[in-house]
C-alpha cells in the first residue's frame, strides 16, 4: 500500500508525475477513488488555496498544484463516473464574450475540481447562447462567469437575462468574479454569488447551492 500522504504532498508541491504515480499505485491496491479525492486531493487543493490567500503561494504555484491535481483526477474521474458517484455540482465556467483572459478562469476551474465539482470549461469569449446550452444540455447547476475588463462586465448581465429568457434561470446559481467585479456589482445584476479570488470560489459555490 503506497503512503497516501505522498499524493497530498505531490499536489501541494505541484509534482504532477508523483501525483499520478501515487494515484495509480493506490488504485491498484484497491483504495476507493472517492477516498483519494476527499481525504487527500481536496485537502491538498484547500491548503494550496489557503497559501495563496496568505501570499505564501502565488499564481505559478497555484497553477502547478492544479496541474498535479488534474493529473491524478484524470485517472480517478472515469472510475467515479462508472461508480455513479455524483459530483458536488456541475459548473459551466467561462470568460464572458469579448474577454480573452483565461488564467483566472483556469485557476477557478482547478479549485472547483479540487473541491469536488464537475467543471464544464467553456473557454474564453463565451456567448450567452453557449452558457444557456451548457445548462440545458449538460445539466449544469452553476454558471460561473469571469471578466477581467470593465468593458466586458455588462456581458454578465446579458447572460443572466438570456438564462431568464431561456427559462432556466431558476435551475442555476450564477457566480461571478474577476479583477473589476465587486459584491455590489453582483447584487446589481442579480448574480447569486461573488468571489474575489480563485481560492474562495469553492466556498462561494457551496454556499450558493446550499442557499
Amino acid at each position: 500500500m503506497p503512503d497516501l500522504k505522498l499524493l497530498h504532498d505531490a499536489i501541494l508541491n505541484g509534482n504532477a508525475n508523483a501525483a499520478k504515480a501515487t494515484t495509480e499505485q493506490a488504485l491498484a491496491a484497491g483504495v476507493a477513488p472517492l477516498k483519494l479525492v476527499q481525504d487527500f486531493m481536496m485537502p491538498a487543493m484547500a491548503e494550496a488555496g489557503r497559501r495563496f490567500e496568505s501570499n505564501e503561494y502565488f499564481v505559478p504555484e497555484l497553477l502547478i498544484s492544479a496541474r498535479a491535481m488534474k493529473a491524478a483526477l484524470e485517472l480517478i474521474r472515469p472510475l467515479l463516473v462508472a461508480s455513479g458517484a455524483e459530483p458536488m455540482g456541475r459548473v459551466a465556467l467561462g470568460t464572458v464574450k469579448g474577454d480573452l483572459h483565461d488564467i483566472g478562469k483556469n485557476l477557478v476551474g482547478a479549485m472547483l475540481e479540487g473541491g469536488g465539482f464537475e467543471v464544464i470549461d467553456l473557454g474564453v469569449n463565451v456567448t450567452s447562447e453557449q452558457f444557456v446550452a451548457a445548462v440545458k444540455e449538460k445539466n449544469a447547476n452553476i454558471v460561473a462567469m469571469s471578466a477581467l475588463l470593465t468593458t466586458t462586465m455588462p456581458s454578465m448581465k446579458t447572460i443572466i437575462d438570456a438564462l431568464k429568457q431561456a427559462g432556466v434561470r431558476d435551475q442555476v446559481k450564477v457566480l461571478i468574479g474577476g479583477a473589476p467585479i465587486t459584491q455590489k456589482y453582483a447584487e446589481e445584476i442579480g448574480a447569486d454569488g461573488y468571489s474575489e479570488s480563485a481560492a474562495g470560489a469553492v466556498s462561494t459555490a457551496r454556499e450558493a447551492l446550499a442557499g
